[in-house]
């Protein structure tokens, strides 16, 4: 007994701790996005790449907001600290809904130059290396701190009804319900940042098969935000984009990078 509670409490001081790789994606994922009224619905926190990852335990200390909303009413997520899922409730009312999370700050320190230039090349952030190179900051052991906002869309019942703009940081809004519309071959969303559109930002797709596979792809939003993301039946989709901007730091040697990270995941049923 005495050997479990001393592993029980490694893994609790681990997890509670939000340090969680900025190179990595964070998502809310299911193991089902439709479901009927009053079933069970499960939502892991999850953090990893190329759709594949590791399941958060829920702790308040790195949530700055988690709620889930359907028909205009929001309803907080009331887990317990260490639950995984995060999330996980029953829902007796038919229609769309959109989960919210929003992690509180975390930070990085990168200790190579290469590493934060690999990390702005895959983001399509690469203005960043000339901004940094021209503030004349140090290529070593600086600082980043990083927030999460991310969204989930799960049909229940008849899953009608329409995503909107939470007024995150930034955050992609589904145009279109992939539950109830006849999408033909696509999902329009729209990304936003301070609550404008965001034009002509990269946005990578991470499209998941039954069999588990998934496939990588970028696109691009328009000038007014807006993005046209292809899909198939019977598929899962985690939708990325990532905002990389000064940060104005009182502290000495505090952060000079911050990121804020949107993600959105749903799935398109098969027809």
């Amino acid at each position: 007994m005495k050997d479990f509670k001393i592993i029980v409490w490694i893994y609790l001081c681990i997890f509670a701790m939000p340090r969680i790789s900025v190179s990595h994606e964070l998502w809310l994922d299911s193991k089902t996005f439709q479901i009927e009224s009053s079933q069970i619905l499960e939502i892991d926190m999850r953090n990893g790449e190329n759709f594949n990852g590791i399941s958060l335990s829920f702790f308040e200390n790195r949530i700055k907001q988690f709620f889930w909303d359907q028909n205009g009413t929001r309803t907080a997520v009331t887990s317990r600290a260490g639950d995984v899922p995060a999330m996980r409730t029953s829902i007796a009312t038919e229609g769309l809904v959109s989960i919210v999370y929003e992690s509180t700050p975390s930070f990085l320190t990168y200790t190579n130059w290469d590493k934060f230039v690999n990390f702005v090349v895959h983001k399509d952030l690469v203005n960043a290396i000339d901004r940094h190179e021209k503030n004349g900051w140090p290529k070593e052991r600086f600082k980043e701190v990083y927030h999460r906002y991310s969204k989930a869309l799960i049909g229940v019942g008849h899953s009608k009804g329409a995503d909107k703009n939470f007024g995150l940081e930034t955050e992609f809004v589904a145009l279109q319900n992939p539950y109830v519309d006849r999408l033909s071959e696509h999902i329009l969303l729209q990304l936003f940042y301070q609550n404008a559109p965001r034009a002509n930002a990269q946005v990578e797709v991470f499209e998941r098969n039954d069999r588990e596979e998934v496939t990588v792809f970028m696109l691009r939003t328009d000038a007014d935000g807006q993005v046209l993301v292809p899909v198939q039946s019977g598929h899962d989709y985690l939708i990325d984009s990532v905002v990389l901007r000064e940060f104005a730091s009182e502290e000495e040697n505090g952060p000079l990078w911050e990121s804020l990270w949107a993600a959105l995941t749903f799935s398109v049923p098969e027809k």
